[in-house]
This record gives C-alpha cells, sequence and structure tokens, in this order.
C-alpha cells in the first residue's frame, strides 16, 4: 500500500507522532519530578519486584536507582511490608518503619486497575522521625511565641471580655445581653448607660469581641481623664512640628490608633462642648485632622460610648449637645444595677472569688450564710465594681477558708442589722428596699416630675431629694424617669 503525503493514513501517521511525543516529554518530566522529590518514592509490581524508585530514595538505602530496579523489595529494602501490601490490597498509612538504624514514616498504598493490584506506591514523609519530632517542637515554640505576643498585644489594644463573662440569669440583664449580641455584628454606633460599676465597659469588649472588627483594635478613652486642653491631640493625633515639645515624628490619636477597630468613649458626658462639635465631625464625615495636618485624614471606626450620667438633663441644660447625643444614641443598652438583680449575687460572688483565687493566690471556699445574707441586705451604689472590691479585702481579712459575715468591711454592715433576719434579709435592709420601691412607684404614676410625688408622698421636696439621692434615684427622676422605672 502506497501512501500518499497529504493523505488520511500519513495525516493519521503524523498525530499518532505527536501525540507519542507529548506522552515522552510529559514522561520525562513525570521522571523529572519524581526525581526531583524531597520525599523517597518507590514502586513495586504485584510480585514485590521494585519497577521504580526515585533518587531521595536510592540515595537513602546507599545504592544507585538502576541496581534496584527489577529487584525483589525484600532484598533491598529491610522491615518492608510492599509486598504484603501488593497481595493484601489494603493500605497502610503512617507506619513507623527502621531502616538502616533509622525510624521513618512511611505510606503504602495499592494501585488498582479493574480491580486487581497493579502496583504498590511507597513514600517515605521523614528520612527520620526525628526530623518530625524537630519540626513539630519548632512549630510548639513558635506557637507559643505567637500566643504570647497575641496576649500582649490584645492588653494594649484587644478587648478581653465576652458575653460568656457578663454573669447573670436576671431577665432584664438577659434581654440587654440579647440586644447586645444582635447589634455587634454591625457597625452601628452604640451608646451604654448605666451607674459605675454596673459593667458598661465588659459591653463594650463583648461587643468588639463579638464583632467583625475583633480582630482589629480595641481602644479605649476615658473622656473624664483627659485636660481639656490635651483632648484635640489625644483623639485626633499630631504631625511633626505642630506645638511646642512635639514628638518628632508626631503622635497618632486614639482614632488613628482605633482605625479598622473599634473606639469606647467611656463618661462620654465629661466630653468638652468644643470637642463635642469635633466629635460629632468625626462621625459625620468619617475623617480627622490631626493638630497640625493640612488636610483631613480618613478613618474607619466604630463607637461605643458609654455614660454613668443621664444625658436628656444635660441637653436642657446645654453642656451636651442635641445633634451629637442624637449621633450616639442610635442604639441604647440599658444596664441595670446590682440592686435590681439581687438573684445574680450568689453567681456574681463564686465568679469573682474564682478570679481572687486565681489573681491572689488565696484560696477560698465561698460565704457562710451570715455573709451571704449581708450581702443580699446592701444597696450597692458602687455595684459589681463595690462588690468585688468587698471580696477582695475580705479575702485578705478572713483567717479561715470561708468568708464571714465578720470578715466584711463595717461601712457595709453599718446598713445591715445585726439582728435576725427576715426572708435571709434584715429588717432595716428590707426597710430601705420598700422605701425605695415606694419612691419609684410614686415617681412612675408622676412621670418623674420630682414636686408631685413629693405631694403624693405627703413629705417636701428637700425630703424627697434627698431621699431619691440615698436610693440612687437622683439622676433617674426627671424627664425620662418614667421609661427607666418600667
Amino acid at each position: 500500500m502506497r501512501i500518499r503525503r497529504g493523505g488520511w493514513v500519513h495525516r493519521l501517521i503524523g498525530r499518532l507522532a505527536g501525540r507519542a511525543e507529548a506522552s515522552e516529554r510529559e514522561r520525562g518530566m513525570l521522571e523529572d519530578a519524581l526525581g526531583a522529590a524531597s520525599e523517597g518514592l518507590i514502586i513495586v509490581d504485584p510480585e514485590g519486584r521494585i519497577l521504580k524508585t526515585n533518587r531521595t530514595y536510592a540515595e537513602f538505602l546507599g545504592r544507585p536507582a538502576a541496581d534496584l530496579i527489577g529487584r525483589h523489595v525484600t532484598d533491598v529494602v529491610e522491615n518492608t511490608r510492599m509486598h504484603i501490601v501488593a497481595r493484601t490490597g489494603v493500605p497502610e498509612i503512617a507506619h513507623v518503619q527502621r531502616i538502616r538504624g533509622h525510624e521513618m514514616i512511611c505510606n503504602r498504598v495499592p494501585i488498582f486497575e479493574k480491580g486487581k493490584v497493579v502496583a504498590v506506591v511507597g513514600t517515605i514523609q521523614f528520612k527520620d522521625i526525628d526530623d518530625l519530632f524537630a519540626m513539630t517542637g519548632r512549630f510548639r515554640n513558635l506557637k507559643k511565641e505567637l500566643d504570647y505576643y497575641k496576649t500582649e498585644l490584645n492588653k494594649q489594644m484587644g478587648a478581653r471580655y465576652s458575653f460568656e463573662e457578663i454573669v447573670g440569669r436576671d431577665e432584664q440583664l438577659e434581654r440587654v445581653k440579647e440586644l447586645a449580641r444582635k447589634v455587634a455584628r454591625s457597625d452601628t454606633t452604640v451608646l451604654l448607660v448605666g451607674e459605675s460599676g454596673t459593667g458598661k465597659e465588659l459591653f463594650a469588649h463583648a461587643i468588639h469581641v463579638e464583632s467583625g472588627r475583633a480582630l482589629r483594635p480595641f481602644i479605649k478613652v476615658n473622656c473624664a481623664a483627659i485636660p481639656t486642653e490635651l483632648f484635640e491631640s489625644e483623639l485626633f493625633g499630631y504631625k511633626e512640628g505642630a506645638f511646642t515639645g512635639a514628638r518628632a515624628r508626631g503622635k497618632k490619636g486614639k482614632f488613628g490608633l482605633a482605625d479598622g477597630g473599634t473606639l469606647f468613649l467611656d463618661e462620654i458626658s465629661e466630653l468638652p462642648l468644643a470637642m463635642q462639635a469635633k466629635l460629632l465631625r468625626v462621625l459625620q464625615e468619617r475623617e480627622v485632622e490631626p493638630v497640625g495636618a493640612e488636610r483631613p485624614e480618613p478613618v474607619d471606626v466604630r463607637i461605643v460610648a458609654a455614660t454613668n450620667r443621664r444625658l436628656e438633663p444635660m441637653l436642657e441644660q446645654g453642656t451636651f449637645r442635641h445633634d451629637l447625643y442624637y449621633r450616639l444614641n442610635v442604639v441604647r443598652l440599658e444596664i441595670p444595677p446590682l440592686r435590681e438583680r439581687r438573684d445574680d449575687l450568689p453567681l456574681l460572688t463564686e465568679q469573682i472569688l474564682r478570679q481572687l483565687e486565681r489573681e491572689t493566690g488565696v484560696p477560698v471556699e465561698g460565704l457562710d450564710d451570715g455573709a451571704t445574707a449581708a450581702l443580699r441586705g446592701h444597696a450597692w451604689p458602687g455595684n459589681v465594681r463595690e462588690l468585688r472590691n468587698v471580696l477582695e479585702q475580705a479575702l485578705y481579712v478572713k483567717s479561715g477558708s470561708v468568708v464571714t459575715r465578720d470578715h466584711l468591711p463595717q461601712s457595709l454592715l453599718a446598713g445591715v442589722s445585726g439582728g435576725p433576719a427576715v426572708g435571709g434579709t434584715s429588717l432595716k435592709a428590707q426597710l430601705r428596699l420598700s422605701e425605695r420601691e415606694i419612691l419609684r412607684r410614686a415617681l412612675k404614676e408622676v412621670q418623674g416630675n420630682r414636686a408631685a410625688a413629693a405631694a403624693r408622698l405627703g413629705i417636701s421636696r428637700s425630703s424627697i431629694y434627698a431621699k431619691l439621692e440615698l436610693h440612687g434615684l437622683g439622676e433617674a427622676a426627671d424627664d425620662d424617669a418614667s421609661r427607666l422605672l418600667d
């Protein structure tokens, strides 16, 4: 048969030749890849004869690769099980095998074709198990170092508390936590309102931790602690040479440090009026202008603000801007005081005692009935912060393993009768609670009007002012009191 140039037979031969050439190139690349692999590799047929081995494996055995081809694997590799896997068809992964005095980690994987084993591939993952131990040891040390630096970074720029650490089963507190969890996932501005020591900062931390900004900075600013003349440079920073005594390279402000994260403005009610206007501009324009800067700089910051004072009376007095108030009061979280959730005292006491035990190294089992009753009878004007201070003092005063009534501060016991308790609470304490509840109810009925409440109760205005202050209701008794007292 004559093959005509350009005919179909000629074209078919050309295509086959091209495929053969491509297959040869692919085979060559595969050979090169196997030869350069850092893992040792060996392939045997169903009878256990060596079909292929790469340079790494041959060098480990100390023999040229060409000398190994065709030999039975048991003649070349000590303690091998390649021929057994060829017979059983069961793979063996990460087995330890001793070869030439070295502990090695091996894989033996059967290759099937039409249900029959046609080859077994063996690999050495590590030339020596000591390499594995050394690698995992380095990894462990690196992880410890990373964890250390992450911890230190969080101390400086991170949030430390989650919602799980806000202890309590009180229904009102649970509602606040539920709303806080929902709002945490957004970038909405949050205003935390509550008496001093109720845990506003814990909520701010938890909101940041639960948000999409959790891996970014959490920066706290105590507005009451910054001198008025330093407010602008502390919040917005300054450029080189902005004023006498400025750092050579300038300084980032709190907004700059918090970029991408959360800025917690504590005691926002103490912010001077001039700074309130500047803060409002930042919230509206999302940019800050450092002292001495030629142009504003963009910032991406989520604001969480907190106050232990009612801002509404300040609006009427002109000491807090209406426009800033509305910017901050997007989502309002009212944190209940401790005296309104006394059933949470046992949980809080246990948590705080365990924390103090870890921090101080002083062992403590708990409180006896007398100490527990005294705590329940106290009004807790300082809330959870006061509770922690009381327990820490008792920890150092106690002589045994249990805190008793005698170990509690005299300032606390002064408001609690030492006589028999009614329902676990002293008569004097119960009378105080009753009076407080009567005042709350009277204020609610007259929508927070103090003069009307005094007239309804048959007491003078000066008396009701004094009693409201005594029971911690002074700031709550104005316009917004009816909502608070619900």
